[in-house]
């Protein structure tokens, strides 16, 4: 039996440690053990029976250790998975039970699957990215590495997402388009055309209000 630990004790991570206790209710190889985060004092006014056991840069995996990254913000997420995995830490995934998983899915190393996620078929998502409450992926979708998906947003089929991309809830993609690297979807948004790498957009149609240059 191994230990999950959460990398993230704020609000996210406490939401995940909900659905990791499901998991583990349901059978999972692991027990929670607690969290890594750089604020000693996260769970302070919190009665979650757990604490933080250390911070990101300090800790050192031991024999029988699993990590989950429950960090909201893409760019820290990926920042978090290469210190740990310097360090030759394992991630696990968390899926909840009620999550849909259907055929010829493939999911990545420290993969979060929240409740009533639904994955149709033939689709992949890539290492330490999180699906949030009721996420929709539809067939033949690539989402990549280090994504934070938020509520109820709806991936329609052939859709590609890059590496880091933030999605507020109730986006919608439609079929077909593209998300750029380390891009933001704000929430409600409707994307009918591709979304360039680094920029942020919103609105239905989505309209771009924001690209990170070189000098940004």
């Amino acid at each position: 039996m191994h230990n999950l630990i959460l990398i993230g004790a704020g609000d996210f991570g406490r939401e995940v440690l909900a659905w990791a206790l499901d998991a583990q209710s349901a059978g999972a190889d692991w027990r929670v053990k607690g969290f890594l985060d750089d604020n000693p004092r996260a769970l302070d006014g919190y009665d979650l029976g757990f604490e933080v056991l250390g911070d990101v840069e300090s800790y050192q995996p031991a024999e029988g250790d699993v990590f989950v990254c429950s960090i909201g913000q893409p760019l820290l997420r990926a920042k978090v998975w290469e210190q740990m995995k310097a360090k030759a830490a394992r991630f696990t995934r968390v899926i909840h039970p009620s999550a849909i998983v259907g055929p010829r899915v493939e999911l990545g190393e420290g993969v979060i699957l929240c409740p009533q996620v639904v994955l149709t078929c033939d689709l992949s998502i890539g290492d330490n990215s999180s699906l949030n409450v009721a996420v929709a992926v539809g067939h033949n979708v690539r989402i990549g590495r280090h994504c934070q998906i938020s509520s109820f947003a709806d991936i329609t089929g052939h859709a590609v997402v890059g590496d880091g991309v933030f999605f507020g809830s109730r986006v919608s993609i439609l079929p077909n388009q593209r998300v750029g690297d380390y891009a933001t979807v704000g929430a409600g948004s409707v994307v009918i055309r591709a979304v360039e790498p680094h920029s942020t957009v919103f609105g239905n149609p989505a309209k771009t209000i924001f690209r990170k240059t070189l000098q940004s």
